[in-house]
């Protein structure tokens, strides 16, 4: 198993940021260079993801999370990290913090949540769509004229793989639905013991709705919220001024 890891270097406090499902490291970039004047950031590509093993054998919330535990070990000896995450990388990130408070100071859950998702319907609908993708694609202008203009489509297409036979994404579909499965199990119990600091992201035309959102608070009102305007779940794509800004508050709060 092979893990994919940037380090932006530096004496700063370790943050690792998570990107989320169909996504990669490349996509939190800018939110790194966001932080590098004041942090050491790793940017991990998560398991069947960008420039890790495309296709382990393992997609279970655990194996994620012991990635996760063993970059840090191995990458911020000795040290905790502030552990910050999008979508999917929200949910790993607090799975981490739960059982091992003691890598994880603080964390930051961009429009992440612990509850039920829309079950293996919505995991089979998503493959689907992702399997509909007719690969490879000849040039950048042919995806775009498939996938379209958007903040997540441009992601997506600026980490196509360039292979001899024309532009490949770096995920499968079948392991995309396989992980997302697993991704819409309730978690309550691992987000009501967390105990670390908590600041929980939403964005204005989010994925979750207001009831979800504030069933996530009560249920650990400890946590502390943000809400980033005219943003969509992939916020640090089209919200990024107020997301670093929200993040940066965040992490600079305190003694770290």
């Amino acid at each position: 198993m092979d893990l994919s890891v940037a380090d932006t270097g530096g004496d700063g406090p370790p943050v690792l940021l998570l990107h989320g499902l169909a996504g990669s490291s490349r996509e939190l970039m800018a939110t790194a260079r966001g932080l590098a004047d004041a942090s050491r950031v790793l940017l991990l590509d998560q398991r069947g993801h960008g420039a890790s093993t495309r296709r382990p054998a393992d997609l279970s919330r655990q194996a994620f999370v012991d990635d996760v535990i063993a970059v840090v070990e191995c990458l911020a000896p000795g040290r905790s990290v502030a552990l910050v995450g999008q979508s999917m990388g929200a949910h790993t990130a607090f799975l981490v913090a739960e059982a091992r408070p003691d890598l994880v100071d603080r964390l930051v859950m961009l429009e992440g949540h612990a509850g039920a998702g829309e079950g293996p319907e919505a995991a089979a609908a998503l493959g689907a769509y992702f399997a509909s993708w007719p690969v490879p694609f000849a040039d950048e202008q042919r995806a775009r004229a498939f996938l379209g203009e958007s903040p997540l489509t441009s992601a997506w297409i600026a980490d196509l793989e360039r292979t001899p036979d024309g532009l490949r994404p770096r995920f499968d579909a079948d392991v995309m639905r396989r992980t997302l499965e697993a991704v819409h199990e309730p978690r309550w119990a691992e987000w009501e013991r967390l105990s670390v600091p908590t600041l929980a992201v939403f964005a204005e035309h989010g994925m979750f709705t207001s009831e979800q959102q504030d069933e996530l608070l009560a249920r650990r009102p400890s946590t502390r919220r943000a809400d980033l305007a005219d943003a969509s779940h992939d916020a640090h794509l089209d919200g990024f001024d107020a997301w670093v800004a929200t993040l940066r508050e965040f992490l600079g709060a305190g003694t770290r």
